[in-house]
């Protein structure tokens, strides 16, 4: 029988064996749940990536690219290409008004609204049906490294709610 080799954990200095594929339970992670988002709003016509790149910009509004870039931790491609998708549904324009020659916000269409209004519930199913799936040390591990990797980076800490389940 092979033996599987061992590496030292940079992070816990103790050996980790190289079967423990940490790309792979990560991406499964994000696609189970990705999918299950992606499961609640199909009836509305939206991604779950799109759904989320509305919210932003409806809590930001008018937001500007570099501003949901950071939010969102995306490049610039990938947020064109996002962009491209929501703007061609009807669900977001450019608001001339507050551009300064440099920047052009963005913010939600009456459409775009009314689809954040009619998919929340959707969402929320979408919520609980993740948290119950990790549970709630699966859901505190999560949020904790989320909140470890994003915070230096200048995105917001976890939502009070977050915070609440945590007993802070």
């Amino acid at each position: 029988m092979k033996e599987i080799p061992t590496r030292t954990d940079p992070i816990n200095e103790v050996p980790a064996e190289t079967g423990e594929n940490m790309l792979m339970r990560t991406r499964l992670l994000s696609r189970t749940v990705t999918g299950i988002f992606d499961g609640k709003l199909r009836p509305f016509g939206v991604s779950a990536t799109q759904f989320a790149l509305l919210e932003v910009i409806d809590r930001t509004e008018p937001a500007t690219r570099a501003a949901i870039a950071r939010n969102q931790q995306l490049d610039k491609s990938t947020l064109t290409r996002n962009l491209k998708s929501i703007f061609s549904r009807g669900w977001v324009e450019e608001v001339r008004e507050t551009a300064d020659g440099r920047s052009r916000p963005i913010a939600l269409t009456k459409a775009g609204k009314q689809l954040l209004l009619d998919a929340a519930s959707s969402w929320l199913g979408a919520q609980t049906e993740v948290r119950a799936l990790l549970g709630r040390q699966g859901l505190l591990a999560v949020m904790s490294s989320a909140d470890r990797i994003t915070v230096p980076s200048g995105i917001p800490a976890p939502s009070a709610e977050i915070k609440k389940e945590n007993g802070r």
